[in-house]
């Protein structure tokens, strides 16, 4: 199988082999540590994934993250959008349209801010 990275989604019908697979083992005589380092897993995510004698699916899938706090509003993307489509500063990149804001006393974001919502 080759060595295992951290954090890699696997699949529910992949987990379900798998703890199959280490459970024969396991039944035939195999130590459960053994078996679970043969299939490439950790005995603390087999056990992990086969809980209450159910193989369980990835809940990173299913998590509820919410938005950070520092996330850009709308109304602000949509005020880079109009500063950078003005006629003075189309043909420009936000390594000058930034300090040229700056030196008329207005600041909207950073200069990398600039370039994440253009670049999205």
């Amino acid at each position: 199988m080759g060595k295992r990275q951290r954090g890699r989604l696997t699949s529910l019908s992949q987990r379900t082999q798998y703890v199959s697979w280490i459970r024969e083992a396991n039944n035939s005589g195999a130590r459960l540590d053994r078996a679970c380092e043969e299939v490439g897993i950790t005995l603390r995510t087999y056990r992990r994934w086969y809980r209450d004698g159910q193989v369980t699916s990835d809940r990173r899938l299913d998590a509820i993250r919410p938005a950070p706090s520092n996330k850009l509003s709308s109304g602000e993307v949509d005020t880079i959008l109009a500063v950078c489509n003005l006629s003075e500063f189309a043909s420009l990149p936000p390594s000058q349209i930034v300090p040229a804001l700056l030196d008329k006393g207005e600041y909207y974001a950073s200069e990398s801010t600039f370039y994440r919502v253009l670049k999205a």
